[in-house]
Protein backbone atom coordinates (compact mmCIF):
# COMPACT_ATOMS: atom_id res chain seq x y z
CA UNK A 1 0.00 0.00 0.00
CA UNK A 2 1.29 3.42 -0.85
CA UNK A 3 1.11 6.15 1.76
CA UNK A 4 1.58 9.89 1.80
CA UNK A 5 2.22 12.15 4.78
CA UNK A 6 1.56 15.86 4.36
CA UNK A 7 3.17 18.03 7.02
CA UNK A 8 1.96 21.63 7.25
CA UNK A 9 3.40 24.35 9.47
CA UNK A 10 0.83 26.96 10.49
CA UNK A 11 2.70 29.91 11.99
CA UNK A 12 -0.50 31.89 12.67
CA UNK A 13 -1.93 29.16 14.92
CA UNK A 14 1.54 28.00 16.10
CA UNK A 15 0.65 24.42 15.12
CA UNK A 16 1.98 21.61 13.00
CA UNK A 17 -0.53 19.48 11.11
CA UNK A 18 0.28 15.98 9.86
CA UNK A 19 -2.12 14.29 7.47
CA UNK A 20 -1.82 10.62 6.62
CA UNK A 21 -3.13 9.42 3.26
CA UNK A 22 -3.25 5.92 1.82
CA UNK A 23 -3.85 4.59 -1.66
CA UNK A 24 -7.03 2.60 -1.09
CA UNK A 25 -8.04 2.75 -4.77
CA UNK A 26 -5.68 2.68 -7.71
CA UNK A 27 -3.90 6.05 -7.89
CA UNK A 28 -6.36 7.72 -5.48
CA UNK A 29 -5.13 8.85 -2.08
CA UNK A 30 -7.68 8.85 0.75
CA UNK A 31 -7.28 10.77 3.99
CA UNK A 32 -6.88 8.36 6.90
CA UNK A 33 -5.97 10.63 9.75
CA UNK A 34 -5.12 14.22 10.64
CA UNK A 35 -3.26 15.17 13.81
CA UNK A 36 -2.49 18.69 15.04
CA UNK A 37 0.41 19.41 17.38
CA UNK A 38 1.54 22.62 19.03
CA UNK A 39 4.85 23.92 17.72
CA UNK A 40 6.05 24.30 21.31
CA UNK A 41 5.58 20.57 21.93
CA UNK A 42 7.44 19.66 18.74
CA UNK A 43 10.25 22.18 19.38
CA UNK A 44 10.73 20.72 22.86
CA UNK A 45 10.96 17.24 21.34
CA UNK A 46 13.43 18.51 18.72
CA UNK A 47 15.79 19.61 21.48
CA UNK A 48 15.75 16.10 22.98
CA UNK A 49 16.50 14.33 19.69
CA UNK A 50 14.89 12.54 16.75
CA UNK A 51 13.42 9.71 18.84
CA UNK A 52 11.61 12.27 21.00
CA UNK A 53 10.08 13.79 17.86
CA UNK A 54 8.91 10.34 16.77
CA UNK A 55 7.39 9.73 20.20
CA UNK A 56 5.68 13.13 20.11
CA UNK A 57 4.01 12.58 16.72
CA UNK A 58 2.83 9.03 17.36
CA UNK A 59 -0.73 8.78 18.64
CA UNK A 60 -3.39 6.09 18.87
CA UNK A 61 -4.73 7.26 15.51
CA UNK A 62 -1.43 7.75 13.70
CA UNK A 63 1.42 5.38 14.42
CA UNK A 64 3.74 5.21 11.40
CA UNK A 65 6.34 2.44 11.19
CA UNK A 66 9.80 3.38 12.44
CA UNK A 67 11.27 3.77 8.95
CA UNK A 68 8.50 6.20 7.98
CA UNK A 69 8.55 7.97 11.36
CA UNK A 70 12.27 8.69 11.03
CA UNK A 71 11.73 10.35 7.64
CA UNK A 72 8.79 12.34 9.04
CA UNK A 73 10.94 13.49 11.97
CA UNK A 74 13.63 14.68 9.56
CA UNK A 75 11.06 16.57 7.51
CA UNK A 76 9.67 18.20 10.67
CA UNK A 77 13.18 19.27 11.66
CA UNK A 78 13.58 20.92 8.26
CA UNK A 79 10.21 22.66 8.50
CA UNK A 80 10.77 24.12 11.95
CA UNK A 81 14.23 25.53 11.29
CA UNK A 82 14.44 29.19 10.34
CA UNK A 83 13.79 29.69 6.66
CA UNK A 84 12.19 26.24 6.37
CA UNK A 85 9.33 25.52 4.01
CA UNK A 86 5.72 25.80 5.10
CA UNK A 87 4.89 22.23 4.08
CA UNK A 88 6.37 18.92 3.05
CA UNK A 89 4.99 15.79 1.44
CA UNK A 90 6.51 12.36 1.96
CA UNK A 91 5.61 9.32 -0.12
CA UNK A 92 6.15 5.74 1.06
CA UNK A 93 5.43 2.28 -0.24
CA UNK A 94 4.91 -0.56 2.25
CA UNK A 95 6.88 -2.85 -0.04
CA UNK A 96 9.99 -0.94 1.04
CA UNK A 97 9.52 -2.30 4.56
CA UNK A 98 9.47 -5.88 3.32
CA UNK A 99 12.28 -5.52 0.81
CA UNK A 100 14.84 -4.44 3.39
CA UNK A 101 17.38 -7.14 4.01
CA UNK A 102 18.91 -7.71 7.39
CA UNK A 103 22.61 -7.77 6.75
CA UNK A 104 24.71 -9.95 9.01
CA UNK A 105 28.45 -10.20 8.59
CA UNK A 106 29.31 -13.41 6.77
CA UNK A 107 31.32 -14.72 9.76
CA UNK A 108 28.30 -14.44 12.07
CA UNK A 109 26.09 -16.09 9.48
CA UNK A 110 28.43 -19.06 9.18
CA UNK A 111 28.54 -19.47 12.96
CA UNK A 112 24.75 -19.50 13.27
CA UNK A 113 24.20 -22.15 10.60
CA UNK A 114 25.23 -25.58 11.85
CA UNK A 115 24.43 -28.14 9.18
CA UNK A 116 25.09 -31.85 9.71
CA UNK A 117 25.18 -33.27 6.22
CA UNK A 118 25.51 -36.88 7.39
CA UNK A 119 21.99 -37.13 8.80
CA UNK A 120 20.26 -40.37 7.90
CA UNK A 121 16.57 -39.70 7.46
CA UNK A 122 15.68 -43.36 7.82
CA UNK A 123 17.36 -43.46 11.24
CA UNK A 124 15.37 -40.44 12.38
CA UNK A 125 12.13 -42.03 11.22
CA UNK A 126 12.95 -45.33 12.93
CA UNK A 127 13.65 -43.49 16.21
CA UNK A 128 10.37 -41.63 15.92
CA UNK A 129 8.44 -44.85 15.28
CA UNK A 130 9.90 -46.45 18.41
CA UNK A 131 8.07 -43.91 20.55
CA UNK A 132 4.67 -45.08 21.75
CA UNK A 133 2.41 -42.25 20.70
CA UNK A 134 -0.81 -44.14 21.17
CA UNK A 135 -2.07 -45.18 24.53
CA UNK A 136 -4.74 -47.86 24.08
CA UNK A 137 -6.17 -47.10 27.50
CA UNK A 138 -6.98 -43.50 26.51
CA UNK A 139 -8.75 -44.61 23.34
CA UNK A 140 -10.83 -47.23 25.14
CA UNK A 141 -11.92 -44.82 27.87
CA UNK A 142 -12.74 -42.03 25.43
CA UNK A 143 -16.35 -41.00 25.82
CA UNK A 144 -17.89 -39.13 22.95
CA UNK A 145 -20.95 -36.92 23.24
CA UNK A 146 -21.93 -37.88 19.69
CA UNK A 147 -23.54 -41.26 19.22
CA UNK A 148 -25.16 -42.83 16.20
CA UNK A 149 -28.58 -44.27 16.86
CA UNK A 150 -28.95 -47.90 15.81
CA UNK A 151 -31.88 -47.16 13.54
CA UNK A 152 -30.03 -44.20 11.88
CA UNK A 153 -26.98 -46.22 10.89
CA UNK A 154 -26.45 -46.09 7.12
CA UNK A 155 -27.17 -49.24 5.22
CA UNK A 156 -24.29 -50.37 3.01
CA UNK A 157 -26.65 -50.82 0.06
CA UNK A 158 -27.89 -47.20 0.41
CA UNK A 159 -24.39 -45.74 0.36
CA UNK A 160 -23.20 -47.54 -2.77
Amino acid sequence: MKQKYAIIRDDDQKTLVIREYAELDKEMMSLLCEETYTQDKINTALKEGPQSVINAIRTNNMYPPTLFAQAIAQAITGLLTEGGNQSAELFFDDRDLFNQEVSLPSEELEEEVDVDEEVDVDELLDEAMEDDFEDDKVLKELKSSIQVADDDAPDIDDVV
